[in-house]
């Protein structure tokens, strides 16, 4: 291949498309990492405030989803797979409020309680038109360990073996550590990849999973590479590999697409957007179509293409977000 020429990743035919997503209903993902409750209060600006500058937000409503690896799984169950998600919570109304609304979105929930953390939240204050006033966060970011982590182990242990593909969704707070991963990896049976979405100070932990997907910030301070064009991200995913120790890397770009590199194909895929509201929760959406197209008997080529149309019909929603199967085919379509 030349370097000069970045290769535009083929084409995959519609009714192969078809075919892949009708067997979604037989994959099943196994999901474990950083669960978290997405909380938004909802109201109107009606003035600046005279303590400070600024907004008053008159009360409309509030409402939950759920978010981080809850809100990979709830990708995967919404595309018609089956999932299981592994994850540490507080023992608190959070914890029950995500528990149950797992269970409500077909997602099977094996948590470990933590009665010395609370469930990580965030809590955005956002107005009528979708603008956002504020974030909080309630959350305890020192990873897991002793008793804790040993249940988190157990879990992963337990429900890899009937998993078609596993995915690592790592938020960085706390749950997921070095051993977290290594039982992952070596708890999946031969041929089930391990899917892993980084964060970078965790980089040097996630040798041999099977696919790394790194967004374009997290390979520019991960390689310690500037990445302007696509010969640019070729290298950045050169390195990125070799530094992960993995076998495939799946580098998202924004507007700019995604680049593939596996053994045997590096290439790009443009940006299937149509229009933004909100990137929230894309990288979620990307890596559970991945998996669980890889699941269904998908090459990963074309479990990026899949994934590629998903997170374009993702981004026109707002906030932490799913996509249907009927959304994903009438996007190929």
């Amino acid at each position: 291949m030349s370097e000069s020429a970045p290769h535009l990743l083929p084409a995959v035919d519609p009714a192969r498309c078809r075919d892949l997503v009708s067997r979604f209903s037989s994959g099943h993902v196994l999901v474990l990492g950083d669960v978290m409750l997405d909380k938004f209060i909802v109201g109107r600006v009606t003035r600046i405030s005279p303590e400070a500058p600024v907004p008053v937000v008159a009360f409309d409503h509030e409402t939950f989803r759920i978010g981080g690896a809850a809100n990979v799984a709830h990708n995967v169950a919404a595309l018609g797979g089956h999932v299981t998600l592994v994850g540490v919570t507080g023992q608190d109304d959070a914890a029950t409020a995500l528990t149950q609304a797992c269970r409500v979105a077909g997602i099977a929930p094996h948590l470990v309680s933590d009665i010395a953390r609370p469930t990580t939240t965030k809590t955005r204050v956002v107005t009528d038109r979708n603008q956002q006033v504020a974030r909080i966060d309630h959350e305890d970011d020192r990873p897991i360990a002793g008793d804790v982590e040993q249940r988190m182990l157990t879990y992963v242990r337990q429900h890899a073996a009937r998993a078609g593909a596993i995915v690592v969704s790592d938020y960085r707070k706390g749950a997921v550590t070095r051993g977290v991963v290594a039982a992952a990896v070596a708890a999946a049976p031969k041929g089930v990849p391990v899917l892993v979405d980084p964060k970078v100070p965790h980089v040097d932990d996630y040798a041999g999973a099977t696919i790394v997907t790194p967004n374009h910030l997290e390979a520019e301070l991960a390689t310690h590479l500037r990445i302007r064009n696509h010969e640019d991200a070729r290298q950045a995913a050169r390195r990125f590999r070799t530094r992960a120790n993995c076998q495939s890397v799946v580098m998202t770009r924004g507007d700019q697409g995604m680049w593939l590199l596996t053994d045997g194909v590096e290439g790009y895929l443009p940006a299937s957007a149509r229009e933004v509201a909100d990137v929230t929760g894309a990288g979620d959406t990307v890596i559970a179509t991945t998996a669980l197209a890889l699941a269904a008997g998908a090459t990963l080529v074309e479990a990026i293409r899949l994934a590629n149309e998903a997170a374009g019909i993702v981004v026109g929603k707002f906030g932490p977000a799913v996509v249907s199967t009927g959304e994903l085919l009438a996007r190929i379509e």
